[in-house]
Order: structure tokens, then C-alpha cells, then sequence
């Protein structure tokens, strides 16, 4: 295996917590128990519920098929295997994106945390749907740059947590200030998608300038005598 091919740590590290964080939030929603739930339910959304588990079990599809995408090996040595997670993740993340946006006014953590999700679900709707179209168009360079941003998105939820715990941490020194409390958790939600999304912006930046310098070496011409 090349060193442009094999599994490279910081994947096999991602692999690791997509796996733990599903074996975590994915089981109380296995026997279709709202009591069970870890979101609360607000009273008479019925809805509410169902929705919230479409957006889960799709976006465990997702979060598997996103770290296949980023599999440089199975891009490389199986393109049809690539391409193939690569339909399973757009159609199951438009889906998990919509049932994303119709509960995200619903959330329990008050109004910052409700902008923060709906964004977030608007973005990453966006981001999939530019990707999606950059591949069928045949625009490759586009396609896999949008689809780093829907990544980085979509794996906003792993972080989520992370991020959540932190600002209650800092900004809630009373654990009985309500107020304090639901702004902390908004704060830790927007938080853990803008983070993933900055990082994501620089990380394209630098492999730009890495192939610009790349490709201005190739094409410098070679002194005389040499």
C-alpha cells in the first residue's frame, strides 16, 4: 500500500470516534421509545419525535458512508465503491438535513441553540446539494470541495457534545441559572459546527497553495548545465 493510499491516523482516529459517539446516541432510539429520547419532546408536537429519529438513523447512514468518502485508498483503488457511499450519503443527508431544519425550532435549549441548528441544517443542505451538482457536472475539483464542507457539517454532531459540555463549563458557574444554561449550550451548538467549518476552509486553502506550489515547480524550467 503507497503512502497515498494506506489509512492514514487522523482517519482511522475519526473512524474511531464516529464508531464510539454511534454507540453512544444510537441505542435509546433502537426501540422507537420517545421516553427514552435524549432530546425532549416539547408537548403537542407530535411530530416532533418521528422526525427526530429520520434524522438519526439517516444521519447514521451518513456518518458511516462520510468516512468511507474520505478514504483515500477506497476513492483510489475502487472508485465504484467510492462513488456508490458517495450516493448514499447525498441521498440520505437531504433527507436527515430537511427532518434537521423541522426540528430545529423545536429545540428545548431556547432560541440561541434553535438559530444555531437551523442554520447549521440550512448549510448543510446547501453544501450537499453544490457538491452533488459539481459531480454531476463533471466539476471534480468543485465536487470535493463542497463535500469537505458537508463533512465538516455533518460531523458538527460528534463534536457537539465536546463543545456543549465545555461552555457550561465556563460560562454556567451556577448549574442552577437556567438562563445561563440554555446560553451556554447555544453557544456550545455553534460552536461546534462554525469550528469544523473554519478548519475545513483552511485546510482547502493550504492543499490549494500546496498543489499551486506544486504544480509552478513542475513547470519551472530546468537550468542549463544540469
Amino acid at each position: 500500500m503507497t503512502a497515498s493510499t494506506r489509512i492514514r491516523p487522523p482517519l482511522v482516529g475519526l473512524g474511531l470516534v464516529t464508531v464510539a459517539f454511534l454507540a453512544y446516541a444510537l441505542p435509546p432510539y433502537l426501540g422507537l421509545d420517545p421516553a427514552r429520547s435524549r432530546v425532549p419532546t416539547r408537548s403537542g408536537t407530535w411530530f416532533h419525535y418521528p422526525l427526530l429519529v429520520t434524522h438519526i438513523f439517516l444521519g447514521t447512514a451518513v456518518l458511516v458512508t462520510a468516512v468511507l468518502q474520505l478514504w483515500p485508498w477506497l476513492r483510489q483503488r475502487h472508485p465504484e465503491v467510492h462513488r456508490w457511499s458517495g450516493r448514499i450519503y447525498v441521498f440520505a443527508a437531504i433527507p436527515a438535513g430537511l427532518a434537521a431544519l423541522a426540528v430545529a425550532p423545536l429545540g428545548a435549549a431556547g432560541l440561541n441553540q434553535r438559530a444555531a441548528n437551523t442554520m447549521l441544517a440550512l448549510l448543510w443542505l446547501g453544501t450537499t446539494v453544490a457538491g452533488y451538482v459539481m459531480a454531476r457536472r463533471r466539476r471534480y475539483a468543485q465536487h470535493r470541495e463542497w463535500m469537505v464542507r458537508s463533512f465538516a457539517l455533518c460531523f458538527s454532531i460528534v463534536v457537539n457534545r465536546l463543545w456543549t459540555t465545555v461552555c457550561v463549563a465556563v460560562f454556567v458557574p451556577d448549574p442552577s441559572d437556567a438562563v445561563a444554561l440554555q446560553q451556554a449550550i447555544g453557544v456550545g451548538t455553534w460552536m461546534s459546527w462554525l469550528v469544523n467549518l473554519l478548519i475545513a476552509e483552511w485546510w482547502l486553502q493550504h492543499t490549494r497553495h500546496r498543489r499551486k506550489t506544486r504544480r509552478a515547480t513542475l513547470s519551472s524550467p530546468v537550468p542549463a548545465g544540469t
